[in-house]
């Protein structure tokens, strides 16, 4: 496992839309520091901010004011080229609602950030060995020639992380990544989640569920734009306690 250092610390940070009398202030001054290695949720009631911090710190938006600093790097206030070029290296993203393409195979879909990738980029062949690989990690060696309605919502969110994987980032987000499954499906993404720390993957993880966010080592709760205070949940899943995948039957 790589030596501790910082992936992200934010710095004041306030997000403000609209403007004058109709400005609202999503982000209202919040510094957090989250190392490598940790696993972190970030929860909220609905308008408390945590959304719009997700989106700065997955690099979608930027702040109004303040400092993100993500992995050693200030950015701050790049412009949306340059954000997506960070995005792109550096973020994997894990969305509610799968976000796979229709009518496109588990492997051409966890293959898609590979094509946007123009530091190292791949031959074909490579490309497919690298989303082979991810698939089967996440149990779906035998899935990833199937089309997303071929697959049950639990496996959907398998090829979802894999696609997050594949380009090897520092910071992996997760949003609401069971609200569209029920709970013995859930269950397994978060198995997935946990052998993804254990093996020192970073995650940020979004949700409302607080049953969900106690699987983490900490929870940052956000009221009104600001951090009301942070919880440390008493855990580390950095340890060999993970059930294996199982594969679903649709």
């Amino acid at each position: 496992m790589n030596a501790k250092r910082t992936i992200i610390k934010t710095i004041e940070l306030t997000k403000v839309y609209g403007m004058g009398d109709i400005s609202v202030m999503a982000l209202n001054g919040v510094s957090v520091q989250i190392e490598s290695g940790e696993f972190v949720a970030i929860m909220g009631p609905s308008g408390s901010g945590k959304s719009t911090l997700m989106h700065i710190l997955g690099c979608l938006s930027h702040p109004t004011t303040g400092e993100y600093i993500l992995d050693g790097d200030d950015i701050s206030h790049l412009d949306k080229s340059q954000l997506a070029g960070v995005r792109n290296k550096k973020i994997g993203f894990v969305f509610q609602s799968y976000n796979l393409l229709a009518r496109t195979s588990a492997l051409r879909n966890v293959t898609l950030p590979l094509l946007y990738d123009h530091t190292h980029q791949k031959s074909k062949e490579e490309g497919d060995g690298k989303a082979s690989q991810v698939l089967e990690w996440v149990g779906l060696a035998d899935r990833m020639h199937h089309q997303p309605h071929e697959l049950s919502g639990g496996q959907q969110q398998r090829v979802a992380i894999a696609r997050a994987l594949v380009n090897d980032p520092v910071l992996l987000i997760a949003d609401e990544p069971t609200g569209n499954l029920d709970s013995h499906s859930g269950e397994e993404i978060m198995n997935v989640l946990h052998k993804l720390h254990s093996n020192g993957t970073t995650i940020v993880m979004v949700t409302h569920d607080a049953k969900i966010a106690a699987h983490t080592q900490r929870t940052i709760h956000l009221i009104d734009g600001l951090v009301n205070n942070i919880v440390r949940n008493g855990k580390d899943h950095r340890i060999p306690m993970v059930k294996e995948v199982k594969h679903e039957t649709l």
